[in-house]
This record gives structure tokens, C-alpha cells and sequence, in this order.
């Protein structure tokens, strides 16, 4: 399964139910992981505080 996004990219994050605390808005992709299930998963850094991630693609626009 592709990737959607690509190293480099900003991307919107939207926290699931489970990620409540997660802080949700723009990050920028660090680099593309492998699927968990029929999801890609990314890690992401957050382009104010440099807080890191890994996140699944269903939560990323």
C-alpha cells in the first residue's frame, strides 16, 4: 500500500478518541512507516513545539 503523504509535507492532525491529549493541527511528515493493518502509519513532528509522533494515515489531511 502506497503512501498518501511524503517526508516534507504538512499535514492537518486530527487526534482519535484514544489521543485525546494529543495536541491536534499542523505537523510536518518526518518520514513514512509501515502499514498497522489497512492503515499507513507516518511519524510526524509538530511544526510549533518539535514534538514528535507516529500517527495513523486516517488521521492526517
Amino acid at each position: 500500500m502506497s503512501h498518501k503523504f511524503r517526508a516534507g509535507q504538512t499535514v492537518q492532525f486530527t487526534p482519535s478518541l484514544f489521543d485525546r491529549a494529543a495536541k491536534r493541527g499542523q505537523y510536518r511528515v518526518v518520514c513514512g512507516l509501515p502499514a498497522e493493518g489497512n492503515d499507513n502509519q507516518y511519524r510526524i513532528k509538530n511544526v510549533i513545539d518539535g514534538h514528535e509522533r507516529v500517527v495513523r494515515e486516517s488521521q492526517l489531511t
